[in-house]
């Protein structure tokens, strides 16, 4: 059910599809007796599409998430796993066309890669289902698999979760495979704006982690006061950024965590 309420809801969260709506209902009305608040309405969501599209609003958001967790700076102790979370993999792309795709957060399993070369006794976990909503896909996790196993990285040291369709999914069915002992060091690698979800959601299914951030998206602050050269990418950005934050305050009003932000 939650499953089912997030993806709805998802739907309204993303402010290009709220625009649409705005101006769809605008036009609706201007066809009316009702002409004056349709107007007001189209207004609204040109103004709205605009500012989402255009302005720097996108990366001040993004980059109050994504500066929240810093690079991980090695200690000198090896860890003893790395987790990566799903996102990286166009599943659906993939199965169709029989080759692996990867999307905009391919960085994820290129930390993978690199981290299994450089930590030969690591576990590797990748954890990823399907999360799509409309039609049934393929998992991302055998897919990830597959890649692991291309590149030399032993079987026995992959553990693949496929099950999990939500970034809350993820820790809990993670946890549960791996039983990570006291002590033990595991990293999570995930995209940088999607960490702070991601920390809470495994502080929530009691499994400590480190984040090991990638995909950052930006370049750092200097962001903060560029606009977006074409309405498409301000968008889009605008989309990801607005998810992760409606992500977070579903996660605080529901108890998961005491404050809106989780701390390094």
């Amino acid at each position: 059910m939650f499953f089912l309420l997030s993806k709805i809801l998802g739907f309204f969260v993303h402010p290009s599809n709220t625009i649409a709506m705005i101006c769809v209902a605008g036009l609706v009305l201007v066809l009316t007796r009702w002409w004056r608040a349709g107007r007001a309405l189209l207004v609204a969501g040109v103004v709205l599409l605009l500012i989402a599209g255009y302005s720097p609003l996108a990366n001040v958001l993004l980059l109050s998430l994504s500066e929240r967790f810093p690079p991980w700076s090695e200690s000198g102790r090896a860890p003893d796993g790395i987790i990566v979370l799903g996102g990286a993999i166009n599943s659906e792309v993939s199965a169709a066309r029989g080759v692996l795709e990867l999307d905009a957060s391919a960085e994820r399993v290129l930390a993978a890669l690199d981290l299994a070369r450089r930590y030969p006794q690591a576990r590797i976990v990748y954890t990823g289902g399907s999360g799509n909503l409309i039609q049934r896909s393929a998992a991302e996790a055998p897919l990830a698999g597959e890649l692991l196993k291309r590149f030399g990285v032993g079987a026995d040291r992959v553990v693949l979760e496929d099950k999990s369709r939500t970034t809350a999914e993820n820790a809990a069915y993670t946890r549960a495979l791996v039983a990570p002992k006291p002590g033990e060091l595991w990293l999570l690698v995930t995209s940088s704006f999607h960490m702070p979800r991601s920390i809470v959601a495994f502080r929530a299914a009691g499994f400590d982690v480190v984040a090991y951030p990638v995909d950052w998206r930006t370049r750092g602050p200097e962001d903060w006061r560029l606009p977006f050269a074409t309405l498409a990418a301000g968008l889009a950005r605008t989309d990801v950024a607005v998810h992760e934050w409606a992500g977070l305050l579903a996660y605080r009003l529901g108890g998961k965590t005491s404050a809106l932000l989780p701390s390094p």
